[in-house]
């Protein structure tokens, strides 16, 4: 589109040329030509309508509405053209006032196509997703945004603000999403699909379609919360009439994929299954292809809503068809073991089951029936007489089911409330306290509630309840109440037992005969008729209720033992001295005189403790017999109990310190020093090899008798026992040390020390033996050797070899490290070293005198020759 322009010479002044008749006349000719050129686009532009039924279709009409009016909006403001009309407004005003309204209609027009164009390219990518994407998941997917888009547009747009706008725009939407589903749901290939897919789409397919709807009322809603004046106040009908429809179909589908697939993946392999008859299988696939295979070839679009009728009609055949022939074999197949709702019984919970089928294959004859042209048909007649015979068994199977269950009832009852209220879980009557494990269970028979229960839903399905049956029902709050308490009961009896161990039973002996006897009379004559049932359980109750107070009281007071025996077994009776710095180690004596002294510190707490546990069982005894000597009989397992846990703990105190000792002994920590002295001829400890094995078997001694302290109890108390005068100077005192003594555990420690003990000796022996290199210097007779050299008066070069010798010793044993360390001792080296360096220098001087002598005889001899001379 291209305006035509005027051939004369336009530079000159607008003024000028309005005067000129030639320049004008030619202007008006070129200007009534744009008049008609734009009037006309105008008018093709207007009539155009979108080319298709979807919303782009609409989008690419306002494209080319724009692309057209622009072209011409643009010539229009050309310097050349806007000067052609400057001339024509100053010579003649009135020509120019149509072509101005034309200009006018085109600007408008021009806006209108361009804000139109804007504003719908901003849905573009959701439309084309909508009818380019794959699958009807995309379709779901796009639906949100696409509406929140609408919404949008609606609030800023100048002209889709408007009904007579919207409307038919959402009237495209909803036929592309309906195109969409219908392209889908294709019936020619769905029923060539398996089941599961098929019925994959078809559900994906029909939430599309409900999505859509669902999201445009909550989108309706956004705009009216908005403070929009404009609401959405459309017409639903000519929005969602087809896409409802298409859900009705849809939903139509999947309940024919549904009942194939309930056949093929339920009912057919259990079919198989029981049958002996494999015909019966074929026959059933057979009747279900024969009714779904109409569906494959239909000769109409489902989807038409002008086809609704003839839909109707193939899936009413299809139901009547299906639903007969599945009832009837799902009651033959099941009759034995009916399928039972959720908490129903099991006789009526068959009777239900029979009658939903029989109400199920009911309404769709009644169905059926009202459709004349089915129910004349030959197929027709055959579906009735399959369905009377069917109910008619039906019948029969209901009413022997509820006559079997009478019978059952009115026999049965009167045995059950003849039960006792408990049972033994373990066939003995041996007292509890002989047998801990024997146990009480609530002996409620399970037929009686069920009896309860098929009672109520007998009642329910309108069949008489027999009057035991009633009588019973009637009681169920009674009986539930009471079983509930003796549960609960019999919890708390059973968690008091566990919480008793074997001393606690004997101790409370008497109480729990007590306990025993009271219910031994739910166990014995209490049943289920009794009318003391409520005060038996209060009486247990009560009962049970008093010796769980106490033995939770003895509990109390054997925690307050078990933390004085631990105290004590986790005692140290090696404590050891701390060196005043690093290098100083306290001698042997020093040593183990410490840790006698600690030992002793230790035992004085330690006897303190033990003294206090015979007034906590006296406690004990106070609570369970009522006195508190410290002696009664009813203790004297119970004293037993704690004087064998109090000798168990000082096994392990002794066992445990000993432990402790010897990895101390093994340890490279020097606690202790000894020195390696010279007592020549030999070179030994000091405190020598046996001294220091007395000292540790003494401490090992001294730590076992820790043991002493703790004065047995007399027997059958917890009193201790009193001195014993053996003879007139001989006192014993009865302790636990003459068994801890002889127990395995601490022999074994004991003996294991002792043998560390010897290899640590042996092992700073060997270190000692280095030194025998320098023995000649103590061994060798000093004054022999003297005489010899005098009388052989050696040349000084004798001497001096022997000088050097001794002088090489001395400067040799500096290098000698004089401290060695040998797991918990430490070796003092420096006294040896220093006798041996005085013994090297004591050579060393004798030889200097003696050859100072033989120097001076030799002096005198040759001043004796001079003077002769």
């Amino acid at each position: 589109l291209k305006l035509e322009m005027p051939t004369v010479n336009l530079e000159r002044e607008v003024a000028i040329l309005a005067t000129v008749p030639g320049v004008v006349q030619s202007l008006k000719r070129c200007a009534v030509t744009w008049q008609k050129l734009i009037s006309g686009v105008l008018k093709e532009q207007l009539k155009k309508v979108p080319e298709g039924n979807g919303p782009l279709a609409e989008i690419n009409l306002w494209r080319e509405n724009n692309a057209a009016l622009r072209a011409l909006t643009e010539q229009m403001k050309l310097p050349e053209v806007q000067k052609v009309l400057e001339i024509l407004q100053e010579a003649e005003p009135e020509f120019t006032g149509d072509l101005q309204i034309v200009l006018s209609d085109l600007k408008k027009h021009h806006m209108e196509a361009q804000d139109n164009a804007k504003f719908l390219s901003t849905l573009e990518r959701h439309l084309k997703n909508l009818s380019t994407g794959r699958g009807v998941d995309v379709i779901s997917s796009v639906i949100p945004s696409l509406l929140n888009a609408l919404r949008l547009l609606w609030i800023m747009s100048r002209h889709y603000n408007k009904d007579a706008r919207m409307v038919p725009f959402l009237e495209r939407i909803s036929w592309e999403i309906s195109e969409r589903v219908r392209r889908v749901v294709d019936l020619q290939t769905l029923f060539k699909q398996d089941t599961a897919t098929a019925k994959k789409k078809i559900t994906e397919a029909k939430n599309t379609l409900e999505q859509w709807k669902k999201c445009y009322f909550t989108t309706c809603i956004q705009v009216e919360e908005s403070g929009s004046k404009r609401y959405w106040k459309f017409d639903v009908k000519s929005l969602f009439e087809k896409t409802d429809y298409m859900v009705s179909i849809c939903q139509d589908l999947y309940d024919i994929f549904q009942v194939a697939e309930e056949l093929q993946n339920i009912f057919i392999p259990e079919l198989i299954t029981v049958t002996e008859n494999p015909k019966a299988v074929d026959e059933l696939q057979r009747e279900v292809n024969i009714v779904i295979s109409p569906m494959e070839d239909l000769s109409f679009d489902p989807f038409r809503v002008e086809n609704a009728r003839d839909w109707a009609f193939v899936v009413e055949e299809f139901r009547e068809d299906v639903v007969v022939e599945i009832v009837k074999q799902i009651f033959v197949q099941n009759l034995k073991d009916p399928p039972l709702y959720k908490n129903h019984p099991p006789v009526a919970g068959a009777i239900s089951w029979s009658r939903s089928l029989s109400q199920r294959i009911r309404h769709t004859i009644t169905l059926f029936q009202e459709e004349e042209e089915l129910l004349s048909s030959g197929r027709g007649q055959e579906v009735q007489q399959i369905y009377l015979q069917v109910t008619k068994k039906m019948e029969e199977y209901e009413a022997q089911k509820y006559r079997q269950w009478r019978e059952r009832a009115e026999h049965v009852i009167p045995l059950l409330l003849k039960d006792t209220l408990l049972t033994l879980s373990s066939a003995t009557d041996e007292p509890v306290s002989v047998r801990k494990s024997v146990g009480f269970a609530l002996n409620f028979s399970p037929e009686i509630q069920e009896i309860i229960t098929e009672a109520k839903y007998m009642e329910q399905l309108g069949l008489p309840v027999p009057e035991m049956a009633r009588y019973v029902a009637l009681q169920e709050d009674k009986y539930l109440r009471y079983t509930n308490k003796l549960k609960v009961m019999l919890s708390r009896y059973h968690k008091l037992m566990e919480m008793m161990n074997e001393a606690e039973i004997k101790l409370l002996d008497h109480h729990v005969k007590e306990l025993w006897r009271i219910l031994k009379a739910g166990h014995k004559r209490l049943t289920w008729k009794s009318v003391g049932i409520g005060e038996f359980i209060v009486q247990c109750t009560q009962t049970i209720g008093r010796l769980e107070l106490l033995v939770h009281q003895i509990h109390q007071i054997s925690e307050d033992i078990n933390s004085k025996l631990q105290s004590i077994e986790s005692t140290n009776l090696f404590k050891f001295p701390h060196s005043e710095n690093g290098d100083k180690c306290p001698g042997a004596k020093e040593f183990f005189d410490y840790v006698k002294c600690e030992q002793a510190k230790d035992v004085e707490q330690l006897v303190r403790k033990y003294s206090t546990i015979p007034q906590l069982l006296i406690e004990v005894e106070r609570r369970v017999a009522y006195t508190n000597s410290g002696k009664s009989p009813k203790l004297a397992s119970y004293y037993a109990y704690w004087e064998n846990r109090i000798y168990q703990v000082l096994i392990q105190l002794i066992v445990k310190n000993l432990q402790a000792f010897n990895a101390t002994i093994l340890a490279n920590v020097p606690l202790l020093q000894i020195e390696a002295v010279l007592s020549a001829p030999e070179i030994t400890l000091q405190p020598n090899d046996s001294e220091i094995e007395k000292m540790t078997m003494q401490s090992i001694q001294d730590c076992v008798e820790v043991t002493k302290h703790f004065t047995r109890w007399m027997h059958g108390t917890c009193i201790e026992c009193p001195p014993q005068h053996v003879r007139a100077d001989e006192v014993v005192t009865f302790s636990f040390y003459s068994d801890v003594s002889q127990s395995p555990l601490v022999i074994e420690q004991a003996v294991l020390i002792t043998q560390n003990i010897q290899k640590l000796l042996e092992s700073l022996r060997k270190c000692l033996n280095q030194w025998n290199k320098y023995d000649q210097l103590w061994k060798s007779d000093k004054d022999a050797v003297l005489d010899r050299l005098a009388a052989e008066k050696p040349p000084c070069v004798v001497f001096d070899e022997h000088l050097q010798f001794y002088l090489t010793v001395t400067q040799e044993v500096t290098q000698w490290p004089l401290v060695k360390d040998e797991q918990f001792i430490r070796l003092q080296l420096a006294p040896l070293a220093s006798a041996v360096q005085e013994n090297a220098k004591s050579w060393m001087m004798s030889l200097g005198k003696l050859l100072n002598e033989l120097a001076k005889e030799e002096l005198l001899s040759l001043q004796d020759e001079i003077q002769v001379g």
